[in-house]
């Protein structure tokens, strides 16, 4: 399919699946791009990736191992792909972190976080979306104002291609009962204090009054990575 055809195919789903329950929305996209379709999760939990195998049995899993990521992430990923039907897919940056440590200088994250996700989130993704028309994440309308606006279907301008967010409008109540339904696997920090799990350096456990992001780059005007925009 055309660039045009796909933007078009997103925007007339966006509208027809604003309301659609998220089995629904997965069932939708496997059935329209097939193995061109993946699933893309930081491992914070396998919510969208248990959903999406429903739909799709061995559907795609695409995970961005930074280098820098807790040892529990990693755990949950291993064990994602051990007890779920699904292909796990980890994706690296071009340069370990000591590649980039001698490029870049130590400590990238702290002095130049915008950089240091950009080479080792987004450009690790460019690469390992390529094979792929239509991806989906786990981004939510409540976790943040960055993300209140998320679709639950839209068109990824930058990469050209289809993006689904088929938990969009869920809550954390939604996810929590998810969870607690199906017995999906979870990392275990989110039981010790950390709402959202990003690269260790640059994550720490909240506040009870804050909300789910507030752990993710403390401090700095940063709020994102650069993967969803």
């Amino acid at each position: 399919m055309t660039t045009t055809g796909l933007q078009e195919l997103a925007e007339r789903a966006g509208r027809e699946l604003e309301n659609a329950p998220a089995p629904d929305v997965l069932r939708w996209a496997a059935e329209t791009f097939g193995k061109r379709f993946c699933v893309t999760s930081s491992m914070e939990d396998a919510v969208v990736a248990h959903l999406a195998s429903r739909a799709l049995s061995g559907v795609d899993v695409v995970f961005l191992d930074t280098g820098y990521h807790f040892p529990e992430t990693i755990g949950t990923r291993d064990a994602v792909a051990a007890v779920m039907d699904v292909n796990v897919i980890t994706l690296t940056p071009s340069a370990t972190v000591a590649e980039q440590d001698a490029a870049h200088g130590p400590r990238l994250h702290d002095r130049d976080p915008d950089l240091c996700c950009a080479l080792r989130k987004v450009e690790p993704l460019e690469r390992g979306l390529a094979a792929y028309d239509a991806w989906a994440t786990g981004l939510r309308r409540d976790e943040s104002p960055t993300r209140a606006g998320t679709p639950v279907v839209g068109w990824d301008a930058r990469r050209r291609k289809v993006k689904v967010s088929p938990i969009a409008r869920w809550t954390q109540e939604d996810v929590d009962a998810y969870i607690s339904e199906h017995g999906v696997l979870t990392n275990p920090l989110l039981m010790d204090g950390y709402a959202s799990v990003g690269c260790s350096p640059c994550t720490r456990r909240i506040a009870a009054n804050e909300d789910a992001r507030a752990g993710r780059w403390s401090g700095l005007a940063k709020t994102e990575c650069g993967l969803h925009g």
